[in-house]
């Protein structure tokens, strides 16, 4: 067993047999920086989060889930700390994009509208306000990049560079999860706004679903009961923590010393008032 990558939040060790195990942590980053402060039970609520989402879209594509339970990874796992934040899945030859699903007016997409220009290939016929929700939800791919930052694309690129079949393939599946998940999330008090996935193929060429999914640290979510079109709507992930960073002109700074508690508090609440609201059916 090796640990082959140490995230901004998660550990994953490579058992050399086809499987992985994924430890998801209480580290925070923002502005591309490790911050020095855990969120209490931040990694807990991802791992849940994500787990509870794998499950629930099974039936749409296959994932890379193995077990959640600590009794069958190794001995290493087996221990209190790992409880309720760690995974085994099946390794996957990993496609190398995110594929982003947007479903509303924002961000990017929005700073491009406004100056009446399309976005990654998508032209809008429609006038639209900021966090307006779009007629259809959209796919925009990016590169993983191993350095650097990602690069937004148009579909059609990846399409070009996967190949049509795959490209497509991989088009309608995150299409699916995104709609299906997008309706419980609603009907619980919670817009998912936008989100990305990552795909990867296993031993069969078989398409499945990998890394997180729709947890706060990789979609937009939006508190529903707050929401109202143009502005920016109050969100279930670290903005609190983003807030006081650019309140203190330490947004970016490397050698920020430690999160308040009080701030720390706040924002583990966030997390967990979102888990709440999602894992049940």
């Amino acid at each position: 067993m090796k640990k082959i990558i140490s995230g901004k939040v998660r550990e994953v060790y490579d058992l050399e047999d086809g499987r992985m195990v994924i430890v998801t942590t209480d580290r925070i980053s923002a502005f591309d920086v490790i911050l020095p402060t855990m969120i209490t039970d931040k990694g807990k609520v991802l791992n849940a989060l994500a787990n509870f989402w794998f499950d629930y879209t099974k039936d749409i594509v296959k994932n890379h889930m193995i077990s959640s339970d600590l009794k069958d990874m190794p001995a290493e796992f087996q221990k209190p700390e790992f409880e309720g934040r760690t995974i085994l899945v099946k390794k996957l030859k990993m496609i190398p994009y995110e594929v982003i699903v947007r479903g509303y007016m924002f961000g990017s997409m929005y700073e491009a509208y406004k100056k009446g220009e399309p976005f990654l290939g998508h032209k809008f016929d429609k006038e639209y306000k900021e966090a307006e929700k779009l007629a259809e939800p959209i796919v925009t791919p990016s590169t993983k990049a191993a350095e650097g930052h990602d690069i937004n694309v148009t579909l059609q690129y990846m399409k070009d560079d996967l190949g049509e079949e795959l490209g497509t393939k991989i088009e309608k599946a995150a299409l699916a999860i995104y709609k299906k998940c997008y309706e419980h999330a609603y009907k619980n008090g919670i817009i998912i706004a936008d989100t990305k996935f990552e795909f990867g193929l296993d031993e069969n060429g078989d398409l499945v679903l990998g890394d997180e999914v729709l947890t706060p640290d990789s979609s937009r979510f939006w508190d529903l009961s707050k929401y109202e079109v143009g502005g920016s709507p109050a969100s279930y992930d670290k903005q609190f923590v983003r807030d006081w960073l650019k309140a203190n002109n330490l947004a970016g700074d490397p050698n920020i010393k430690e999160i308040p508690a009080d701030v720390v508090a706040k924002t583990s609440a966030i997390y967990k008032e979102c888990q709440a609201k999602i894992c049940h059916k």
